[in-house]
């Protein structure tokens, strides 16, 4: 599990990343005097870049070796965490965090793959579980630490103490980790790369300018339009290629296809969650970063409690009946964020955000594993490829999603400062998003996925 250990690291330092920044995101606004609604562009950039180069990951590392692409991505990522922390300016940050995302987006796909390739299917959910576990202290840390920092230091630590972490995961890479190649590498598809990137930049930041007076009011309706016209270039050009970018084939095997369908609305709540809830804490009760940090880092505790029961929950129920009703626990709680009010008691702030981080944790694990259940060995790095770009689409998705409803709740209740009660709506739709998942599930067999799960059907009478 030395392999899985040092993945970790790499995960460990982009989660700490993302929940650190979810905290101290109205500090940013503030010192850069714009609104924390516009500001969630910091977020949406980075999962952005993210989705446009995750889908090279794979071609990456099969032609230069991962050991190369994953240490390079790892330097990547720190360079772009120093110059996010010396940013003058919003669109300086932004681009700062699209550098980052380049890196993120070689580093965990490529990470994740090493794993895939050196585990059983039989024991895929246990390294899932193992890999993800050390991450998961990030943003258990993320969000006490990034209000610590941000309250008593300045917001500009929260990208500089990536630092070290970059620089010990380059060392235990550079020593561990063996610069393994395919035998035959396809040649890339460039033309695809350049159309799902066209895409994707239309559709992800069209949706995400939509009023918020980052641009001309006729800009966001002519992104979504090249956007569209992008994609469906881009899906008549892969039906015509031997090897594309994105292999749309993989979607001919049902685990995977439900795994992208149905978790293309359940991470649109997941996606939000970060977003929208420190903003929240501290723009509608009032809290500090810190105070606020204190409360949401309760959803981490909770995701990290449910790893060690991944395995047994699974096991015993099988994938189909954890995620049907899985989906519609988690859409719950994450609804119920939006009745939170500043009398509420701590304790039952707390117990509801610790109970939903443990179902949405388990619903996001049993998802990533039931993916690549059915998938062929020599298919394994488009699928890690295919899927972690989707899973990044829709996690930005909700991001935007989230901000846009919060932002038209705003203009409806005039020009005055946010209020709890301005952020129901907002979760209560991405909740129902969630919650839609099901209908994407239902077409699950009874036995999906067993040979991960081991959970077996009684014999027919």
């Amino acid at each position: 599990m030395l392999i899985p250990l040092i993945v970790a690291c790499a995960l460990f330092m982009e989660n700490l990343d993302s929940t650190v920044l979810a905290t101290s995101l109205p500090a940013i606004a503030h010192a850069f005097g714009e609104s924390p609604l516009k500001l969630n562009l910091a977020i949406t950039s980075y999962l952005f870049a993210l989705a446009v180069f995750i889908p090279i990951s794979g071609w990456m590392a099969d032609r230069y070796g991962t050991r190369t692409v994953f240490r390079t991505a790892i330097i990547v990522f720190t360079l772009g965490s120093i110059l996010c922390g010396l940013s003058q300016s919003f669109w300086e940050l932004v681009g700062a965090r699209v550098l980052q995302g380049m890196g993120g987006a070689m580093m965990v796909p490529v990470g994740r793959l090493l794993v895939i390739r050196s585990t059983s299917k039989a024991e895929l959910v246990r390294a899932m579980a193992f890999l993800t576990l050390p991450a998961l202290i990030g943003p258990v840390i993320g969000p006490p630490l990034g209000g610590f920092l941000t309250t008593y230091l300045s917001w500009r630590w929260i990208f500089w103490i990536n630092v070290p972490f970059g620089i010990l995961g380059v060392i235990l890479v550079s020593i561990y980790i063996p610069n393994t190649r395919a035998a035959a590498v396809p040649p890339l598809d460039r033309s695809g790369f350049l159309l799902s990137s066209i895409s994707l930049l239309g559709l992800v930041f069209g949706f995400e300018t939509i009023g918020r007076d980052l641009m001309p009011a006729w800009a966001p309706p002519v992104l979504i339009g090249c956007g569209a016209v992008g994609l469906w270039l881009y899906l008549r050009h892969a039906r015509r290629t031997e090897y594309p970018v994105l292999d749309l084939r993989l979607l001919q095997v049902q685990t995977f296809r439900t795994s992208i369908t149905a978790g293309l609305f359940f991470r649109i709540g997941v996606g939000a969650v970060p977003f929208l809830l420190p903003l929240m804490l501290q723009i509608g009760f009032g809290l500090s970063a810190f105070q606020s940090g204190m409360i949401t880092f309760a959803s981490a505790v909770g995701a990290l409690a449910m790893k060690a029961t991944a395995g047994p929950i699974l096991r015993l129920f099988g994938f189909r009946s954890v995620l049907l009703a899985n989906a519609v626990v988690s859409g719950f709680f994450i609804s119920i964020l939006g009745f939170f009010r500043p009398d509420w008691p701590a304790w039952m702030m707390l117990g509801l955000l610790l109970a939903g981080g443990f179902f949405r944790s388990l619903q996001f694990t049993s998802m990533n594993t039931l993916a690549y259940a059915d998938i062929p060995t020599e298919r394994m790095s488009a699928a890690t490829s295919f899927y972690a770009m989707a899973q990044q689409v829709t996690l930005s998705a909700g991001v935007a999603i989230g901000a846009l409803v919060l932002h038209l709740t705003a203009l409806m209740a005039g020009d005055r400062a946010l209020v709890p009660g301005d952020f129901t709506p907002a979760f209560l739709t991405v909740g129902l998003a969630s919650i839609a998942s099901v209908l994407f599930l239902l077409p699950l067999p009874k036995n999906a996925g067993e040979e991960v799960s081991g959970h077996r059907l009684p014999p027919p009478k």
